[in-house]
C-alpha cells in the first residue's frame, strides 16, 4: 500500500457516499456505495476476505476517491450512475439487456406500437414498455395488440387517396384518409398502454363504458367492434391463471436458484390477481457472492423497468442484502410510489415463493441441458482443454465416476456412471451392493471393494477400459484410492479427484490443486459427473432401504 493510498484511508469521513478504486493505469476498476464511508472502506484494508475475486481487488488498488452524499439512498443512485458509466472490472456487470426487447408506443400524432431493442430506446421517440424475455410472446402479444386496438402500422401512409390493406382487414383505422377522429385515436392509445401496463380491470370497464356511449348515439358498427374487442380480452384473460381472488394483488415474486456456474432468475408478474406474464433471465458467471450478484440483477432490473410498478416485491433473496429501508426507499424515488419489500414468510408469501422457484428450477434445467448439449458439441476442445490442465496421459474419452451411500454402515450401496465424449451413458451405469463393510461405516473400504469388482471386469463386453475415473473429495480420498489401484496393479487409468466445498481438483502426488474457471465448461461437466453418481447412488440406497422396511 502507497503513501497516498494510506494518507486517504486516514482521512475517510464517517459519512454516507460512494467510494471509487483506481488501479496502476488510473483505471476505475470497483465503486461501491457505504453508510458509513469509513467503515466500510477500511474493511477491505483490515483483514484477510474469502473471497479469492475480493483479495485480488485489493492488491490492485493504488488509488482511491469518494463522493460524499446526503443520505446512503443518494450514494445507491450515485452508485447505479457510476457503474453504469465506467464498467468497473471488479463489479458485477450483468450479461449486457440491450438483448432485452421493450414495446414502444411511439409519439407521433396518430402512434404506432411496434418492438424495439435497447440499444435503440430514445425517450423522445416515445414510451416504452419492458424489459421481455420472450421474443416469440412478444411478437404474439404484438399481433394480438394490432387485433384489439387497431392503431397505424405504417410510418408513412402507403397511399394518398385511399386506405391500405390494413384497413380493410381491420388492424388499422386510416387515420392518414382522416377515417378516425384524434380523439377517439387517442382513447384507443390509452388503452392499449392500460393493456401493457396490466390494468386490465380498468381497460374492460372503459371499453365496456365506451361500447355504451356508442350505443347510445346509434353508433352501432363501432359498438359492435369494441364488443368483439371485449370479448377477444375476456378470453385472453381467463386463459391468465388466477393466483388470488384478491384483485388488488399486484405483485413481483422473484426467484434465484444457482448450480454449475449458471445462476436462473424468474420474475413473476402478478396483476389484479392474475399472473400475467413470466420473465426469466439466465447468468453463466465465474466467483461471484451470491448476495452481491442478486443485489446487482435487482437494482439494474428494477432502474430499467419499464412498466408499471406492482405494489410489492416479494423474494427471499432480500432478506440477505438486509437493507429493507433503504431499497424500499430507492424505489419509491425511482417508481414515483410506495413499494413494499416482503421476504416471503407469511403463508400467501410462502405460497407465491413456491411457484417462482418452480418455475425457476424448469429455467436452471433448460439452461443446464442447453449447456450439456453444448458440450458435446464442443467436446474435443473441452477434452483437450482438461488433458493439458490435469497432465492427463489419456483423452477422457470415457470418464467414470463412483459414489457411495449408506446410513451409519446399513444398505452400503455404491454406484457408477460412466460420460462418454461428455455425454452421459446410462446403459453402462452400474450399481454395487456393498458387503464388506455392512454395519460398520468405512468408506475407504467400500471405495476399495467396490473398484476392486469394476477392475476385474476389465477387458469384458460392456465393462471398457476407463480413460479417466473421477473420485468426490479431496486430497485424501485421491490418496486412498490410488492405494486401492497400485494394490491392484492396474495400470493406464487417470485419476483425479473433485473437492465440492472450492471445486478444486486434486491431482495424485500434487499438493496443490487445479482451480478451473468457475463458468468454464470443464468444471461444469466436471460437476454433472459427480452429481449424477451421488443421485444415481441415492437412488438406489433409497429403494433399498424401503425395500427392507417393506419385508420387516
Amino acid at each position: 500500500m502507497n503513501d497516498n493510498l494510506k494518507q486517504t484511508l486516514k482521512l475517510l469521513p464517517s459519512l454516507p457516499g460512494c467510494y471509487i478504486y483506481y488501479d496502476k493505469n488510473d483505471e476505475i476498476i470497483y465503486v461501491g456505495k457505504a453508510k458509513i464511508l469509513k467503515r466500510r472502506v477500511l474493511s477491505y484494508f483490515n483483514r484477510k476476505h474469502d473471497s479469492v475475486k475480493v483479495n485480488v481487488l485489493v492488491s490492485q488498488i493504488v488509488r482511491l476517491e469518494y463522493i460524499i452524499t446526503n443520505t446512503e439512498v443518494e450514494a445507491l443512485i450515485l452508485e447505479n450512475h457510476l457503474i453504469k458509466k465506467h464498467k468497473p472490472k471488479y463489479n458485477i456487470l450483468l450479461k449486457d439487456d440491450k438483448k432485452y426487447p421493450y414495446f414502444l408506443i411511439t409519439d407521433e400524432d396518430f402512434p404506432r406500437i411496434s418492438i424495439v431493442r435497447k440499444k435503440n430506446m430514445n425517450p423522445e421517440k416515445g414510451r416504452y414498455y419492458g424489459p421481455y424475455t420472450d421474443i416469440r410472446a412478444m411478437h404474439a402479444t404484438l399481433d394480438f395488440l394490432k387485433k384489439i386496438f387497431p392503431l397505424k402500422q405504417c410510418k408513412t401512409p402507403k397511399f394518398k387517396d385511399r386506405p391500405c390493406l390494413y384497413y380493410h382487414i381491420g388492424k388499422c383505422l386510416a387515420p392518414c384518409q382522416n377515417l378516425v377522429t384524434p380523439d377517439e385515436y387517442k382513447n384507443i392509445v390509452k388503452q392499449a398502454e392500460l393493456f401493457l401496463s396490466g390494468k386490465q380491470s380498468e381497460l374492460m370497464e372503459q371499453i365496456l363504458e365506451q361500447m355504451q356511449k356508442y350505443s347510445d348515439s346509434l353508433q352501432f358498427e363501432k359498438a359492435a367492434k369494441l364488443r368483439d374487442s371485449y370479448n377477444d380480452l375476456k378470453k385472453t384473460l381467463e386463459k391468465q391463471k388466477v393466483v388470488y381472488e384478491n384483485t388488488k394483488l399486484n405483485e413481483d415474486v422473484i426467484s434465484m436458484l444457482y448450480d454449475g456456474g449458471i445462476y436462473a432468475i424468474v420474475i413473476l408478474m402478478i396483476r389484479e390477481g392474475r399472473l400475467i406474464d413470466k420473465k426469466d433471465f439466465i447468468y453463466e458467471v465465474e466467483d461471484e457472492d451470491r448476495t452481491e450478484f442478486f443485489a446487482a440483477f435487482f437494482k439494474d432490473y428494477y432502474n430499467n423497468l419499464q412498466l408499471e410498478f406492482p405494489d410489492k416485491i416479494v423474494s427471499n433473496e432480500l432478506e440477505a442484502i438486509g437493507e429493507k429501508a433503504l431499497y424500499e426507499e430507492w424505489l419509491e424515488i425511482i417508481s414515483k410510489k410506495k413499494i413494499k419489500i416482503s421476504y416471503g414468510k407469511s403463508a400467501q408469501g410462502k405460497e407465491l415463493q413456491m411457484l417462482a422457484d418452480k418455475n425457476a428450477e424448469v429455467v436452471l434445467s433448460n439452461a443446464q441441458i442447453a449447456k450439456m448439449s453444448k458440450i458435446k458439441d464442443d467436446f474435443n476442445e473441452i477434452g483437450s482443454y482438461l488433458a493439458e490442465k490435469l497432465k492427463l496421459k489419456n483423452f477422457p474419452y470415457r470418464m467414470e465416476c463412483y459414489d457411495i451411500s449408506h446410513i451409519q454402515g446399513t444398505n452400503t450401496v455404491a454406484s457408477m456412471v460412466v460420460f462418454i465424449n461428455g455425454v452421459k451413458k446410462a446403459s453402462e451405469y452400474r450399481k454395487f451392493k456393498v458387503k464388506s463393510t455392512e454395519g460398520k461405516p468405512d468408506d475407504f473400504l467400500s471405495m476399495k471393494e467396490v473398484l476392486t469388482r469394476r477392475l476385474n471386469h476389465l477387458g469384458e463386453k460392456k465393462w471398457e477400459k476407463p480413460d479417466l475415473i473421477i473420485i468426490d473429495g479431496g486430497k485424501g480420498q485421491l490418496s486412498s484410492v490410488m492405494q486401492i489401484i497400485e494394490e491392484l496393479g492396474v495400470k493406464g487409468i487417470d485419476v483425479v479427484s473433485l473437492a465440492k466445498r472450492n471445486e478444486e481438483v486434486f491431482l495424485p502426488k500434487q499438493s496443490k490443486p487445479v482451480i478451473l474457471p468457475r463458468n468454464s465448461s470443464a468444471l461444469f461437466l466436471f460437476q454433472r459427473i459427480r452429481d449424477e453418481a451421488h443421485r444415481f447412488a441415492i437412488t438406489f440406497h433409497r429403494s433399498l432401504r424401503s425395500k427392507s422396511m417393506t419385508e420387516k
